[in-house]
């Protein structure tokens, strides 16, 4: 079966690759190389990689994929505001492109949507143009009778997450400051609170939403359901902290909202933080 992946190249997108050809998928990539691997990372895979820009989906030819996984994305708060139309470009226009080209097609749409959209949308470039994202999917959805699921993203973690990159999260952002013998930065008390989800888990519930009839009339939530304060976490690195001024969009907590996906697909997510930070 075929099988397209918008932002193969990315952390997400790589790693969910990587599973569907595990399982027997033929898998097609759309990545403009911004962030992530490179296109020989994913072609040395087996994989048939298309280049090109979800912002111009004119440029794919139609083909009836049986899932179109919607991972590309600029997935990070702090950089939106340095690039807010470039954010709106990618996060809206490019998932108004991706859900007209799933409707041609007749593809099932799997959209990734962001656990920002349980805080107000008003804080961040990311956060608007993410509940922007999720909104137009919904009203193909019920307009147009797509087929789609949303699936919100808590904060992932794992083997092959972004580290020298101005997009990495905050666990890639500390592996870079250990290696170049820097204290781990705080922004603000450290006390906010986050649901961590490892990449395994993503992925697998990324494939049972996918493979699934059963239909949300919201979004499926990938969390974990624990949180842990950026303090915590920090001391399982063992090593040396500063504070900074809080910055703009950083939320208080967050956690995964409901257990649908844990009900009703059978989804099983594990709390594998610190023995992965261990590990490291």
């Amino acid at each position: 079966m075929n099988v397209l992946v918008t932002g193969g190249c990315g952390f997400v997108g790589y790693a969910l690759t990587k599973e569907l050809l595990l399982r027997g998928y033929n898998i097609d990539v759309i990545d403009n190389l911004s962030i992530g691997r490179e296109a020989k990372d994913v072609t040395i895979l087996g994989v048939n990689f298309l280049g090109g820009d979800v912002r111009a989906m004119e440029n794919i030819p139609l083909k009836n994929y049986k899932y179109i996984f919607h991972l590309a994305a600029l997935s990070r708060i702090q950089p939106s505001f340095k690039n807010p139309h470039t954010t709106f470009s990618v996060n809206v226009t490019g998932t108004k492109e991706v859900a007209e080209y799933a409707l041609k097609t007749k593809s099932k749409l799997i959209y990734s949507g962001s656990s920002s959209r349980h805080h107000n949308p008003m804080l961040s470039p990311y956060a608007l143009t993410k509940h922007m994202g999720e909104e137009w999917v919904k009203m193909y959805k019920g307009v147009y009778e797509l087929n789609a699921e949303i699936v919100r993203f808590y904060n992932v973690y794992g083997p092959g997450e972004l580290v020298d990159s101005h997009m990495a999260a905050v666990i890639g952002l500390w592996r870079a400051q250990l290696k170049n013998n820097q204290p781990l930065t705080i922004f603000g008390d450290g006390e906010q609170r986050r649901d961590f989800t490892h990449i395994d888990d993503i992925v697998d519930g990324l494939i049972k939403i996918a493979e699934s009839d059963e239909q949300h009339d919201d979004a499926w939530e990938l969390g974990t359901g624990k949180n842990y304060s950026i303090n915590e976490v920090a001391r399982m690195f063992n090593t040396e902290v500063v504070h900074l001024p809080d910055v703009k969009g950083n939320y208080r907590e967050t956690t995964r909202v409901n257990n649908d996906a844990i009900d009703r697909l059978g989804w099983k997510p594990t709390d594998k933080l610190e023995q992965y930070i261990k590990s490291l």
